[in-house]
């Protein structure tokens, strides 16, 4: 019994935690096409065998319905790190069961490596891709409290959702765009400057702009963790805030930037790791 709601609560917890969405993925994903070196672009597409990074880069949250353990359990913590308030990622690192650092880490270094296979760089092209655009939604950052913002529960334009839906698809679905319009959009507004600023391959960079901004997102003070019992903790959020036309206003600006700088530092990243690739 212990074992089974074990499993159901991973699977609600993976079905929960899709950053940005398929389509702010997508987004990332398009604008890192425009650029990539030509040296990169040839190795990612034999390496893809000329799948598009808008359409790899939905891979990893797609194959959370494979029953394989890999995709079950292994990948789940992957998506995601922990930075409690008031720490940054060096103090806490990486728990035993791995989080989106390690498996950044893990697939770069299979890419790296001369003696894997295709179907492994494939893959880790793939998670690479997708773990890019993960870490850059500021709620894929969590504080340990409240599930990145999926405990969190809001009245987004009258309807029920959590804070951690609205970040991954609840303002970019809003604007009934398509991720070639939104990323089409987005590009005109990059400039040289911005890609000057923004070619940063540093992950501990984006996870600390990620926090950043992580604290002023919730639209009142997060749940307090309190104890319910020697077993069990249970958060208590007071009040369901009510967020939409003046929430969105706020913060589209924010989530913009940060769709646009996860498509150039994928681009970078993928640059970074292909340079000395024939």
């Amino acid at each position: 019994m212990i074992r089974r709601l074990v499993f159901l609560w991973m699977a609600f917890y993976s079905f929960q935690v899709l950053a940005f969405g398929q389509t702010g993925h997508r987004i990332t994903g398009e604008i890192a096409e425009k650029y990539l070196t030509e040296n990169t672009r040839l190795a990612i597409a034999e390496l893809l065998d000329n799948e598009s990074l808008a359409e790899v880069s939905t891979y990893v949250d797609e194959m959370r319905s494979d029953p394989d353990d890999f995709w079950q359990k292994v990948a789940t913590p992957y998506h995601y790190v922990t930075v409690p308030k008031d720490k940054t990622y060096d103090e806490i690192g990486s728990p035993i069961q791995g989080d989106a650092m390690f498996a950044l880490k893990k697939y770069s270094q299979i890419v790296r490596d001369p003696l894997t296979s295709k179907s492994e760089k494939s893959l880790a092209i793939k998670f690479i891709v997708h773990l890019i655009g993960d870490l850059h939604q500021p709620l894929h950052v969590g504080t340990g409290l409240d599930r990145g913002g999926n405990d969190f529960k809001v009245k987004f334009f009258g309807q029920r959702k959590n804070l951690h839906s609205v970040w991954d698809s609840g303002l970019i679905d809003g604007k009934q765009l398509s991720f070639s319009e939104w990323s089409n959009w987005l590009s005109q507004k990059i400039s040289e400057e911005d890609l000057v600023l923004w070619n940063e391959i540093d992950p501990l960079v984006w996870i600390k702009e990620s926090i950043e901004i992580r604290n002023t997102i919730y639209p009142i003070t997060p749940p307090i963790l309190v104890k319910k019992s020697t077993e069990i903790s249970k958060k208590i959020q007071p009040e369901l805030p009510s967020i939409g036309y003046k929430y969105s206003h706020q913060h589209l600006p924010t989530l913009k930037l940060r769709l646009k700088q996860a498509g150039v530092r994928i681009a970078a990243y993928l640059n970074d790791l292909m340079k000395n690739k024939k």
